[in-house]
């Protein structure tokens, strides 16, 4: 099977290490300067907002709902959006829906989400928990280069604390009474949905009233007057906006965050159209190594001013030595660096670095460093044959046996040609027989190579 043909390797290690920043500003609207905010609503507080957070410490949230068992890199600018606000001097809430996610955000979909029971909600729930103190942590330890007491810590709530205490029919009299169908209806997310062949249940038309009554009580338990999300989520936060003004009477305001694509258009997070997670056992740090690494120059900078803590002027230093220098793609190792080392630590940057070395050295120690499920998570899509160490084996025996070669003939042929090669050694004679100390790793793996890119690997039972 091809792998990695668009790999790349890089010697540096820890870029950005001699560049660790230190805090944003408190008044966050500046971060419009690296193009991280498409809206906000009111529309017209700008100076009101900015007057506010200069004045005094504020609370913001943002929420993040149990769809799966992990955040992915698409919830990356929401993630980095709060740590501003942390640097900042400012309280952070991350707020976790397990009550809402029985209800489904409708925002951005075409159909009715999947129903979610009860135990996946709560397993989804912990594991996004987890995801969000690994990020928060990681930024304090590896990035954020002050005194870790000036960063508040994060607030993790959960929303099914509060819904399990309020009576159904008191929220409807109490809540309920204060939308407007009219209003609702004419939701962006609502007409979308309306117009299409599936329509919309009432169960999602709902959701807005619930993100709503969640702003509220942040509101009054943590007098949290911000909301950011993604650029959907300016109905719900709109909807939160109205609530508040006709039963709290307090000036609450709302930002959105813009829809990331690259050049041509394609989401940003996805990997051949597959999300990329940040739990390390459904995404590799290698692979979300890469994944920024591949970063196109036509997107590089925007991504450099979305996505890492330095500053404006260290990103046109970053983009000049880019210009000097193109083959070396700087930029995208400095992106590639920080993101990982943000989601994964700096022991996951290291194993992302061993990875890559593992593919593209010729020295076998770089195979020797990685364990048997690092080793299967770099070769991921490489095809895995256990097989049982038998006195005798030869070269050519392995390779039909590792399912390398669709016939006899083929295999002579290529390993004599020089086009087979065990754990980056070239072999050419098929009758060499296999053995421990040779031709097998001490986690008793054989990784297999055919030609320039079809990796395949063997796992010995002794």
């Amino acid at each position: 099977m091809a792998l990695f043909k668009n790999l790349i390797r890089f010697p540096n290690i820890y870029l950005w290490k001699t560049t660790k920043r230190l805090s944003s500003s408190r008044n966050i609207l500046k971060l419009s300067e690296r193009g991280m905010y498409q809206d906000m609503f009111p529309n017209t507080a700008a100076n009101e907002i900015r007057d506010l957070l200069n004045k005094s410490p504020q609370c913001v949230y943002a929420g993040f709902d149990p769809t799966a068992d992990s955040l992915h890199v698409g919830n990356l600018l929401v993630i980095l959006n709060l740590i501003h606000w942390q640097r900042g001097g400012h309280d952070v809430i991350a707020l976790l829906g397990g009550a809402t996610g029985y209800v489904g955000d409708p925002s951005g979909r075409n159909t009715d989400r999947v129903a979610l029971g009860q135990s996946v909600i709560s397993e989804n729930i912990s594991c996004i928990k987890k995801n969000l103190e690994t990020v928060f942590e990681n930024h304090k330890k590896y990035i954020w280069s002050e005194d870790e007491n000036l960063l508040k810590p994060i607030k993790i709530v959960n929303n099914e604390t509060w819904y399990r205490e309020i009576d159904s029919i008191r929220f409807v009299s109490e809540i309920g009474r204060n939308f407007r169908m009219g209003t609702m209806l004419l939701k962006q997310t609502v007409q979308k949905r309306m117009n299409s062949e599936v329509g919309m249940s009432f169960t999602e038309f709902s959701y807005q009233i619930f993100q709503s009554y969640d702003w509220l009580h942040l509101l009054k338990e943590y007098d949290c007057r911000f909301q950011i999300g993604g650029s959907d989520q300016m109905g719900n936060i709109s909807a939160g906006h109205e609530l508040i003004s006709r039963t709290a009477k307090k000036n609450v305001y709302g930002l959105t965050l813009p829809l990331v694509t690259t050049e041509e258009g394609d989401k940003f997070g996805k990997s051949a159209g597959n999300a990329l997670w940040l739990d390390s056992k459904k995404t590799s740090p290698f692979s979300l190594y890469q994944y920024f690494i591949r970063t196109k120059d036509s997107d590089v900078e925007r991504l450099l001013k979305l996505f890492t803590f330095y500053k404006l002027g260290e990103i046109s230093d970053i983009m000049f030595k880019h210009r000097q220098h193109p083959e070396q793609r700087y930029p995208q190792q400095c992106l590639a660096e920080q993101l990982t080392t943000l989601v994964h630590g700096e022991e996951g940057l290291l194993k992302a670095r061993q990875a890559t070395e593992a593919i593209y050295s010729k020295d076998v120690k770089s195979l020797v460093a990685l364990t048997s499920n690092e080793l299967e998570q770099v070769f991921e899509g490489a095809p895995v044959t256990q097989l049982l160490l038998s006195p005798g084996i030869t070269v050519l025996e392995l390779g039909l046996k590792a399912k390398c070669f669709p016939t006899e003939s083929d295999a002579i042929r290529i390993i004599q040609a020089g086009g087979f090669y065990i754990n980056h050694q070239k072999i050419r004679k098929i009758d060499e027989v296999i053995t421990e100390s040779a031709h097998i790793l001490p986690n008793l793996i054989t990784l297999i190579r055919v030609g320039k890119r079809n990796y395949y690997i063997v796992k010995w039972q002794t």
